[in-house]
């Protein structure tokens, strides 16, 4: 079974950094793809970054100064890197991760439950 688990958000100030981890438990799943998306109350989830099994990577439009992801295959884990943040980046980050690649959510099978990040200005 699939199943991300996030973790590393938590509560910072207007232009700090943080890194989020997204760990699925288990063998290394080959040809995975793995995204992090950002639901806010109200709003769809929108698309931050994603990396492919190959490594490519893409970014949303609105964060691609400030984010990185990365990802260790073997180990089924992949990380986003976020800097100078801003109150509208809050919300709930979700780790998703699939066959395909893309911006959609509906190209992503399986979900984690998020980790809540808040940013005071």
């Amino acid at each position: 079974q699939v199943q991300p688990v996030e973790s590393g958000g938590g509560l910072v100030q207007a232009g700090d950094s943080l890194r989020l981890s997204c760990a699925i438990p288990g063998p290394t799943i080959s040809h995975l793809s793995m995204g992090w998306f950002r639901q806010t109350p109200g709003k769809e989830r929108e698309f931050v970054a994603a990396i492919s099994w190959a490594g490519s990577t893409y970014y949303a439009d609105s964060m691609k100064e400030r984010v990185a992801i990365s990802r260790d295959k073997d180990r089924n884990i992949a990380w986003l890197q976020m800097n100078n943040l801003r109150p509208e980046d809050a919300g709930v980050y979700l780790c998703a991760a699939g066959y395909g690649l893309g911006t959609m959510a509906a190209n992503y099978p399986y979900w984690g439950l998020g980790t809540q990040v808040t940013i005071s200005s």
